[in-house]
C-alpha cells in the first residue's frame, strides 16, 4: 500500500497513464485519480496522457481532457503510472516518467516485477482501478471520479463475472455505487452497446471460429483486409475473445487480429484450469492467470501451433 497524501507532499506537477490501446481499466483508474487530485488538490497541476481512447468511452466525464501529446518536455514532479505491467506498455508516455522526479505504480499484473520509485502491486486485485480506491480517502471522492472508478473495475472483472472478482470487489463497487452514480447507463455505454460495425465484425469471428485440441480450445481471427472491409480499428476487438470463451464446452479462447505484415494481436482467456499468463508472458506479453495477450510473428498457422503447443502442455501437468 501507498499512502497518496505522503506522495503529494510538496508536489505542484503531476502526471499519469495507462498502458497502450487503453482498456476500461486503464482509462477508468487514471480517470479516477486524476479527478480525486483536481478535487481536493487543487494547487497540483495534473495531466493524463493515454493513446487515443475507443469511442465506447466518449460519453465518461473528464475524458475529453485526455492528452495524446506527448510533444511537449516538461518534468513532472511524481508520475503515477497505472493498469501498466512495465515501462514499454506505457508507450510514449514513458519519456514523462524517466524524468519524473517520483515515480509511483499502482498495478495489477502479475507479471510485474516494479519498476518505479513506490510500487503498490497486487497480483490478485480485479483492477487497478480497485487499488486506485484503496489509495483514497473515500469520503473525499467525487462523484466523476466514482463514476470512471466503477467502470474500471466493471470492465476487468466482466461486469463482476470473472474470477477476479473478490468481496473486497464487490463491496468497493458497493461503496461507489452509493455515492450516487448512474452505473446502469455506464455500464451500458461503455460495455454492452456496440456499434453496428463491431457487431458484424463479432459476428464474422464467430462463423469462422474453430474448434481445436478435441474442443477445449476455441480459435479465431481477422485479418487486416477484413478490419478494412468492415471499416473497425484495434479498438472494435474488445469483447471478441471473451464471446468465444462463452461456449459451453471450451476450457479456453484464442482471438488474433493482423496488426503487420505477418503480425498478429493475440487474446487469451481461460476459465478454470490454464495459467495463459505464462503463455503470454513466453512470448513477451503479460497479464493474468484467465486474461492475457502478446504480439507474435509469423502465419496464423505458425501463431495458433505455437499457442496451442503451450496449452497442450499445461493441459498434460495439470491432468
Amino acid at each position: 500500500m501507498i499512502n497518496l497524501a505522503q506522495e503529494l507532499q510538496g508536489v505542484r506537477t503531476a502526471a499519469m497513464a495507462g498502458h497502450i490501446r487503453p482498456d476500461g481499466d486503464a482509462i477508468g483508474s487514471c480517470l479516477g485519480l486524476y479527478l480525486y487530485l483536481r478535487e481536493n488538490y487543487p494547487d497540483i497541476q495534473a495531466k493524463i496522457y493515454l493513446e487515443e481512447v475507443p469511442t465506447a468511452f466518449d460519453s465518461v466525464y473528464g475524458v475529453e481532457e485526455i492528452s495524446t501529446d506527448y510533444s511537449e518536455d516538461i518534468e513532472y514532479d511524481v508520475f503515477f503510472c497505472l493498469d501498466c505491467a512495465d515501462e514499454r506498455r506505457l508507450g510514449p508516455a514513458d519519456k514523462y516518467r524517466k524524468t519524473a522526479r517520483r515515480t509511483v505504480c499502482i498495478d495489477h499484473h502479475v507479471s510485474n516485477g516494479g519498476f518505479a520509485d513506490a510500487n503498490y502491486i497486487v497480483p490478485d486485485a480485479s483492477s487497478a482501478s480497485e487499488l486506485v480506491f484503496t489509495v483514497l480517502e473515500e469520503d473525499k471522492i467525487p462523484i466523476h471520479a466514482a463514476e470512471a472508478l466503477y467502470m474500471g473495475i466493471a470492465h476487468d472483472t466482466g461486469v463482476f463475472r470473472y474470477s477476479c472478482t473478490s468481496p473486497q470487489t464487490m463491496q468497493i463497487a458497493a461503496s461507489l455505487i452509493a455515492r450516487g452514480i448512474d452505473f446502469p447507463s455506464i455500464l451500458s455505454a461503455t460495455f454492452y452497446d456496440k456499434t453496428y460495425y463491431q457487431k458484424q465484425i463479432l459476428g464474422r469471428a464467430l462463423l469462422e471460429s474453430m474448434l481445436l485440441m478435441d474442443g477445449k480450445v476455441i480459435f479465431s481471427a481477422i485479418k487486416a483486409k477484413d478490419m478494412k472491409f468492415y471499416n473497425v480499428t484495434s479498438s472494435d476487438m474488445e469483447g471478441i475473445v471473451e464471446n468465444l470463451l462463452q461456449t459451453s464446452g471450451t476450457e479456453a479462447a484464442i482471438f488474433l487480429y493482423e496488426t503487420g505484415v505477418n503480425e498478429y494481436k493475440v487474446s487469451l482467456r481461460s476459465k478454470n484450469v490454464l495459467d495463459v499468463s505464462v503463455i503470454a508472458s513466453y512470448f513477451g506479453g503479460g497479464g493474468h492467470v484467465r486474461a492475457a495477450g502478446c504480439t507474435m510473428q509469423g502465419s496464423i498457422y505458425d501463431v495458433v501451433n505455437n499457442i496451442t503447443l503451450h496449452m497442450e502442455k499445461q493441459f498434460l501437468h495439470k491432468a
